[in-house]
C-alpha cells in the first residue's frame, strides 16, 4: 500500500493533468493533460490490493485508453481540416463528442463507470463523480454539437432515472445519481459556464455530504443502512433527507441548482426543461420510496427522545446543515437583500 507521500504526490499531478487539459490551447496539449490525469488516477484506485479495486482499475484503464486513442485520432484529423469536406468535419466534431462524453461516463457510454465505482473506496469514488468529470466537461463546452448535446442530455437524464431501481449496492447508485446529474450540467453548459460552476459547485457538496456519512459509517449497502443506523434514527433522518436533496426535492438545497437551470432554459428551450423535470421525478420516485421503507415500517429501536452518540464529524453536520437548509438560508439572504 502507497504512503500518504506517495498518494499526495499521485493526488497532485491528477490535479495538475487536468488543469493542463483547461488551460491548454490545442488539442493535443488537452489529451496530453487528460492522460497525465489518467495515469495518475491508475495508481490510487489500486490502492486498497483487493480484487475488486483491481479490476474496477483495469476496466477503467481499458475505456479510457479507447477514449483517448479515439480522441487523439480525431485530432490528428482535424489537423488537416482543409482537406475534408464540411459534413466530414461535422462527423469528426460528433466523434470528439463521444469520446469526452465516454471520459467523463455520460450515457449512453456509461455502462463501465456503475461496474468501476462498485469496487471503489468511498474518496476514489468522490474523485470519479466529481474532479474526473471537470476537463472532459470543460472540454466538450469548446466543441459542442447542440443537438447532439441535447440528445445526450434526455440520455442521461433517462438513465440515470431507471438504473437507479432496485439498487441494493450504494455506491452503484451514486453511480446513476451521477449521470442523471450529468444531463443537468450538460444543460447548464449549453447556457454558460456560470450555469454550470453553480450547479457542479452544488452537486460536488450534496455528493460530499453524503459519502462522508458512508465513509465514516462504513456503509455500502442498503441493508447496512436499516440494520445498523436503527439505534441512530437522527442520522439515518439525516442521510434520507441528503438523498431527498440529491434529487433535487424542494425545499432542500438540491432544489436550487435545478431551479435555476429551469428558470434560464424555459424561454429558451421549453420541450428539453420539461422532459428533464418528468425524467428527473422518477429519480426522486424511488428516493422517496427508499425512505418511506426505512422510516415506516416497524423496527426494533430505542426511543427517539433518548440522546445518541453520534459518529460523525463536525464537517459532515455542517455538510448536513447545508444540504438540508441551505435553500431556506439563500431565499432569506435573497429577501432581505
Amino acid at each position: 500500500m502507497f504512503n500518504n507521500l506517495t498518494n499526495f504526490l499521485f493526488l497532485s499531478t491528477l490535479i495538475l493533468g487536468s488543469i493542463i487539459s483547461i488551460s491548454s490551447n490545442s488539442w493535443l496539449g488537452a489529451w496530453m493533460g487528460l492522460e497525465i490525469n489518467l495515469l495518475s488516477f491508475i495508481p490510487l484506485l489500486t490502492n486498497l490490493k483487493t480484487s475488486t479495486s483491481t479490476e474496477s482499475s483495469l476496466k477503467y484503464f481499458i475505456v479510457q485508453a479507447l477514449a483517448s486513442t479515439t480522441l487523439l485520432f480525431v485530432v490528428l484529423l482535424l489537423s488537416f481540416h482543409q482537406n475534408f469536406s464540411l459534413e466530414y468535419n461535422i462527423y469528426l466534431n460528433l466523434m470528439l463528442n463521444s469520446a469526452l462524453l465516454m471520459k467523463m461516463g455520460a450515457a449512453p457510454f456509461h455502462t463501465w463507470f456503475p461496474e468501476v465505482m462498485e469496487g471503489l473506496s468511498w474518496v476514489m469514488s468522490f474523485i470519479l463523480m466529481t474532479w474526473q468529470k471537470i476537463a472532459p466537461m470543460l472540454l466538450i463546452s469548446y466543441c459542442m454539437s447542440y443537438n447532439f448535446i441535447f440528445f445526450i442530455i434526455v440520455t442521461c437524464i433517462f438513465v440515470g432515472s431507471i438504473g437507479g431501481f432496485n439498487q441494493t449496492n450504494l455506491r452503484s447508485l451514486m453511480a446513476y445519481s451521477s449521470i442523471n446529474h450529468l444531463g443537468w450540467m450538460l444543460s447548464s453548459l449549453t447556457i454558460s459556464l456560470i450555469y454550470w460552476f453553480i450547479y457542479f459547485l452544488f452537486y460536488s457538496v450534496l455528493s460530499l455530504s453524503i459519502i462522508s456519512m458512508f465513509y465514516q459509517l462504513n456503509i455500502f449497502y442498503f441493508n447496512q443502512i436499516f440494520s445498523s443506523l436503527n439505534n441512530l434514527p437522527i442520522i439515518k433522518f439525516s442521510l434520507f433527507c441528503n438523498f431527498l436533496s440529491l434529487g433535487g426535492l424542494p425545499p432542500f438545497t438540491g432544489f436550487l441548482p435545478k431551479w435555476i437551470i429551469i428558470q434560464s432554459l424555459a424561454t429558451t428551450n421549453p420541450s428539453l426543461v420539461s422532459m428533464m423535470v418528468i425524467l428527473t421525478l422518477i429519480t426522486l420516485f424511488f428516493y422517496i420510496r427508499l425512505t418511506y421503507s426505512a422510516f415506516m415500517i416497524n423496527s426494533f429501536q430505542i426511543s427517539w427522545n433518548k440522546l445518541y452518540k453520534s459518529n460523525l464529524t463536525n464537517l459532515s453536520t455542517l455538510l448536513n446543515f447545508f444540504s438540508l437548509f441551505g435553500l431556506t438560508m439563500i431565499t432569506f439572504f435573497y429577501v432581505i437583500m
